[in-house]
């Protein structure tokens, strides 16, 4: 069953988070992800727009997500992320 990451990040350096956005998609590629939502113009339907970042990421399932995540090559990118911008994150198992 497919997993999600959903991502809504607050660049805080928008040099600092360059280099993470340049360098985690070939991780995530690494681990059976795919980019769904990345940045990206939002609208808002109901109630207020985001004014953050928006990313969700498509995994084949929730352990290849977990993978991903805990993974030594992704833990450096993690510690930038954490540095260049404020976000929250949450796993979502698809149906």
């Amino acid at each position: 069953m497919a997993a999600y990451l959903f991502a809504s990040v607050e660049v805080t350096d928008p040099v600092g988070y360059e280099d993470y956005r340049r360098q985690v998609p070939a991780i995530i590629a690494a681990y059976g992800g795919r980019y769904l939502v990345r940045g990206g113009a939002t609208v808002a339907l109901e109630g207020e727009r985001p004014e953050k970042r928006l990313v969700i990421v498509e995994f084949p399932d929730m352990a290849r997500l977990r993978a991903f995540y805990d993974s030594p090559e992704y833990r450096p990118l993690l510690a930038l992320r954490q540095r260049a911008a404020r976000s929250t994150l949450t796993a979502i198992e698809g149906i």
